[in-house]
């Protein structure tokens, strides 16, 4: 009788020959025949009962390995050019492998998001697990939807969660991956795009209660697909990571730095300090000092982090979490400027005269120490004469020169006449358990204004020694409002009784005015939000084309490389030019310049979109339970659909179906940007108060649908359900040319 191996030598052998793991080779290669063949058959049953292997038809492989032949997803390409890919199948308890694309000369491109049939093999020492050859091209990724399974007989649906997106998914019975009734799921869609009926989708992974607090923010994370785990070798580099030393650098430690935060922040990446300037030639002038956490001398060109930094782009920040761009041992504690410890900064010595304008500048690659951290409450307080036990003793040498300095670039840049917009800032507050507990309005103070004054001028300084070294680096650009974008706001301007200038060279202090004319009345909020709407995107360039929103010739993101990637560029170009060390600017990072500009961008909106879905359904679970209340708010936006409205409440913007505003048909005016009703001919327009009914709240997708009960304080007559929005009747039509011609009179006495 030959001996049957021990489980652990059948693991090893299987490990060793991934190409015959048939039952008949392991038999094969240890030699056993006839009845013995029951004996292994029970033990390798025993193992793929414990999830040590998988059977794949007659054929057994470890569990956690990938089989030799699989299909994969080819993933954009990284900094280097170096193409990785995701494998279909991953069914083991350790993190997904990473996949090394391999493609020979002969191959056919691929590209990213392309499904391929590749060979593997097993690498050591390599910051991959697998290197994959190509065999055969398969297809491109299918789409993803993420939303509420609902089970039924057989299989069951998808109701996606998405505003605005009705079209549900059909499940097969063996594609439900075992999803229960109203759980959330994220799904990928399988066979033809164009086949009649519901499109089919298949369950990639379970994410849980959608009711769950956690899951609204884990809703937007998938939805949008910013990556929120950190990979094995990410993570290695970061907890490798030692608190820097003096080499090199500027001992700073005697300056009066302190951070000035939001109280509840995690990381602290610049600290400020202000003096006089004892230059008899600078009187009544100060000196300003921007010290930013020296990120650089952690994260190394084309090292793991720096490249998984790239591919997030930025921090994302929700009420409930935040996914940081840069793991917590860094973005955390050794980046971050704690109170009374030793951390590397890249700091800004900036000279200013006795009217605020920067007369110099000079920058160091130092270690500070910083002496406080306070919050925006306390910084304000102390200045107003209130100082807590922390903020006292720092009020002759840190607090009050800050707040002087502060005035006088204030007093810069009312000359400068940047945009001046002010809008309210909501703050979600959660309960423990992760609830909406309340939602208000920031407040705002000279604390938030003097850091934001501080920042703008220290990266005025950095692209303007960038720009004098001759270096390369990522400007940050914004361009001034299209022809088209001005003319919508000139119309809600004139709606709302107020000028905007025309025929003339855009300038900010023309926004400015009009904003001016809005402040304080009861349409101050809505020019804001109309202004804000008309600017376009700011985004980052290699090329210098401006900020016109600040307006400034020179402007560059240099004070937050914890949580923007584009400042830690700008930080190693910094590094480059002064000749401090080699962890600078790489030739890899100059020759991707413009596709890293393009890349960070695009994540930057990314990140943008998802914390503003994010916020959304945190206000319609908020408001859910008051479905059927009135709340007061004003138009903000006509459609041929309806109208939004903005809540006075909590700023949520609802839709006013068009189907709940009267008993009539409402023709839209896309130039005016108004609703016009066909019988009465009433005007339905932005700035427009209403007094509305929550008609439904819905967290999952965020929305709140509306009914029209007052317009500028008149009631609105309601009829039968049937005609409301729909398409004119002959005499209808007829009526509704009569109330466009009073429409336009209407419009014509408004403007006059």
């Amino acid at each position: 009788m030959v001996q049957i191996p021990s489980r652990q030598q059948i693991l090893e052998w299987i490990a060793d020959n991934p190409d015959a793991t048939a039952k008949r080779d392991i038999a094969k290669a240890f030699g056993i025949k006839g009845s013995d063949r029951i004996e292994l058959k029970r033990v390798l049953r025993e193992l793929e009962d414990e999830g040590l292997l998988e059977r794949r038809r007659r054929h057994y492989r470890d569990h956690e390995k990938l089989p030799p032949v699989s299909v994969v997803e080819i993933l954009p390409p990284d900094a280097d050019g170096d193409i990785f890919a995701r494998p279909m199948e991953w069914q083991g308890t350790a993190p997904m492998p990473r996949i090394f694309f391999a493609p020979r000369k002969a191959d056919a491109a691929v590209g990213a998001g392309e499904r391929v049939l590749v060979r593997l093999t097993e690498v050591e020492g390599e910051d991959y697990q697998y290197q994959a050859r190509l065999m055969r091209r398969i297809g491109t990724a299918p789409h993803r939807v993420v939303g509420i399974f609902r089970k039924a007989t057989e299989g069951g649906r998808i109701v996606p969660i998405d505003k605005g997106v009705d079209r549900e998914w059909r499940v097969a019975a063996d594609a439900t991956q075992d999803a229960k009734d109203g759980e959330l799921v994220e799904a990928e869609q399988v066979g033809s795009r164009n086949r009649i009926g519901l499109p089919q989708a298949r369950i990639v992974e379970r994410l849980g209660d959608p009711s769950a607090p956690r899951a609204v923010s884990l809703i937007a994370i998938h939805q949008h697909g910013i990556p929120d785990d950190f990979p094995d070798a990410v993570m290695a580099e970061a907890d490798a990571s030692t608190p820097a030393t003096m080499k090199g650098r500027e001992d700073l430690r005697e300056l009066p730095l302190v951070t000035i935060d939001p109280v509840d922040a995690r990381d602290h990446d610049d600290a400020v300090a202000a003096m006089p300037d004892d230059d008899p030639r600078n009187e009544g002038g100060m000196i300003l000092w921007v010290a930013i956490a020296d990120v650089a001398h952690y994260v190394r060109p084309q090292s793991a982090l720096d490249k998984e930094a790239r591919h997030r782009g930025n921090s994302t920040y929700f009420p409930d979490r935040v996914v940081p761009m840069l793991p917590d041992v860094l973005s955390g504690d050794l980046c971050s400027l704690h109170e009374g410890v030793d951390r590397p900064v890249i700091a800004v010595r900036m000279r200013i005269d006795a009217q605020g304008n920067k007369i110099g500048h000079d920058f160091h690659r130092g270690m500070m120490n910083s002496m406080a951290s306070l919050s925006y409450e306390q910084a304000q307080a102390a200045a107003d004469g209130t100082p807590d036990d922390q903020a006292a003793p720092l009020m002759d040498n840190v607090i009050r020169p800050l707040f002087a300095a502060y005035g006088l670039l204030k007093a810069a840049r009312a000359r400068r006449q940047p945009l001046d917009l002010d809008l309210p800032e909501r703050r979600i507050e959660l309960t423990p358990d992760g609830r909406v507990k309340s939602v208000a309005f920031r407040e705002r103070f000279d604390a938030h204004r003097l850091i934001e004054e501080f920042m703008v001028l220290a990266n005025v300084a950095a692209a303007e020694e960038l720009t004098r070294l001759r270096r390369p680096l990522l400007f940050r650009v914004h361009e001034e409002p299209s022809p088209e974008k001005l003319n919508a706001l000139r119309d809600v301007a004139e709606a709302s009784g107020f000028a905007l200038a025309k025929g003339q060279v855009l300038q900010t202090s023309h926004l400015n005015r009009l904003l001016a004319q809005a402040q304080g009345t009861d349409f101050d909020e809505l020019i804001n939000v109309s202004t804000l709407r008309s600017m376009t995107q700011a985004y980052y360039n290699a090329e210098n084309l401006g900020h016109f929103g600040l307006a400034l010739k020179n402007y560059a993101h240099f004070t937050s490389p914890i949580r923007r990637y584009s400042d830690l560029i700008v930080h190693r170009a910094l590094i480059s030019g002064h000749g401090w060390g080699k962890d600078g600017l790489s030739a890899q990072d100059i020759e991707t310049l413009e596709d890293t500009a393009q890349h960070i961008s695009d994540t930057e909106r990314r990140s943008m979109a998802a914390e503003r879905d994010t916020t959304d359904r945190y206000l319609a679970a908020y408001l859910a339970d008051r479905v059927g209340s009135e709340f007061t708010g004003r138009i903000s936006g006509v459609q041929r659909f309806g109208a939004f409205v903005k809540l006075d409440e909590t700023g949520a913007d609802g839709l006013l179906p068009i189907r709940e505003i009267g008993n009539e048909y409402f023709h839209f005016d896309r130039d005016a940007q108004t609703l016009v009703g066909s019988d009465s001919g009433v005007v339905i327009g932005i700035g427009q108060r209403v007094t509305v009914r929550l008609a439904e709240a819905i967290p999952t997708t965020g929305g709140l649908t509306l009914e029209l009960v007052e317009l500028e304080g008149r009631s609105v007559a309601r009829g039968p359900q049937g005609r409301r929005g729909k398409p004119p009747r002959r005499r209808d039509a007829q009526n509704a040319k009569a109330g466009e011609a009073r429409a336009r009179k209407l419009r014509r006495i408004r403007k006059r």
